[in-house]
């Protein structure tokens, strides 16, 4: 069959099967035997060059040298593999022929380990929340359809659910993207009065330097008989500046949530700045100047809410909020990008 191989493409196989062998086998170290792979297998390489060659001969001539350039090629590559073994256990034994270990130096002290910025974040609002007598409560992180948005006044057309743009699973659950199922479940089990947080992971599809795939919220709960807007912004009041200083300009602006009528969002005097607008005479990049940074959702919950689940409109009342505790911990610490959170970057988390 060799006969069968052009002159010219047969010169240079010999030539390469007399020569790749040798260039593998010199290869001093790993970087000399890369070289020498991309010298024979590179896309200028000498085996790659063979095979262009294959392009205007005959059939039988194709097969011929085909076959020939195959076998070469299998050749080298295991050429290749155990001269990287080699090399790997030469280089092991003038590890092992190394000066000796020393076991009686001392060991390097492990170092002190503290929580991450999100936990503490967590732990302060639950803290907080909790002194003023709301109970925690947990529920599902993978929710049904009713208690994620229907039992929340949010049916399957209403373009909220466009703003919270949804991981389902296949058989038509999906991950919560808010903490407000947990509210539903606590009041189908319980009568009133209610004051609870429902603290944990929530999924939505966001992803940039101020949002992400998951996030954490804490939201809270309270019905009883005659509540009404003033205890909502009392409490709220009372609790940001509890979690960021007790001298906290504290605003609310009308909004719209599904679940709750009438609606609110609230703003806390920038932290940043210390709400006036610049840092070191330059517009504050976190209040972009305005002095004011949006905190949470709150509202007084909705009759359609209560409906859902048993209570009587006429009779309770209640309010309803929200805080993601990433903003949260931006704030505290001064962090502009969300996803330092979750990088497992020691030099980011030795901040804290």
């Amino acid at each position: 069959m060799t006969d069968e191989i052009p002159g010219g493409l047969k010169d240079s196989l010999l030539a390469l099967e007399r020569d790749a062998s040798g260039l593998v086998d010199e290869a001093a170290d790993k970087a000399e035997l890369e070289s020498a792979r991309v010298a024979l297998f590179g896309r200028r390489g000498s085996i790659t060059a063979l095979g262009k060659q294959l392009a205007g001969l005959s059939a039988d001539q194709k097969r011929a040298a085909g076959k020939r350039i195959n076998s070469l090629r299998s050749s080298l590559t295991e050429q290749l593999k155990n001269r990287s073994d080699s090399l790997d256990a030469q280089a092991q034994a003038r590890e092992l022929e190394g000066p000796p270990l020393d076991y009686s130096l001392p060991a390097y002290a492990p170092e002190p380990g503290h929580p991450h910025p999100l936990a503490s974040s967590m732990e302060e609002v639950r803290s907080i929340l909790e002194s003023m007598g709301f109970a925690t409560a947990e529920g599902p992180q993978v929710e049904d359809e009713y208690h994620n948005f229907e039992a929340l006044n949010i049916p399957a057309d209403h373009p909220a659910r466009d703003m919270q743009d949804t991981f389902f699973t296949r058989d038509g659950h999906l991950l919560r993207t808010h903490t407000s199922p947990v509210q539903i479940r606590i009041m189908e089990k319980s009568s009133p009065p209610v004051a609870v947080i429902a603290p944990g992971a929530v999924y939505r599809q966001d992803d940039d330097i101020t949002h992400s795939p998951m996030f954490h919220q804490v939201e809270g709960l309270l019905v009883d008989k005659g509540v009404h807007f003033g205890h909502l912004k009392g409490v709220l009041t009372e609790f940001l500046r509890a979690l960021f200083d007790e001298d906290l300009g504290v605003r609310f602006r009308p909004s719209y949530f599904p679940f709750t009528e009438p609606s609110a969002e609230v703003d806390i005097s920038c932290v940043i700045c210390s709400g006036s607008g610049a840092v070191e005479n330059s517009r504050c990049r976190v209040c972009s100047g305005t002095a004011w940074v949006e905190i949470l959702g709150a509202g007084m919950v909705h009759p359609a809410v209560f409906e859902a689940v048993g209570y009587d409109p006429g009779v309770y009342s209640g309010f309803a909020f929200g805080v993601g505790i990433e903003r949260v911990a931006m704030l505290r610490f001064g962090i502009a990008d969300i996803r330092h959170f979750y990088s497992q970057d020691l030099r980011f988390l030795q901040q804290f």
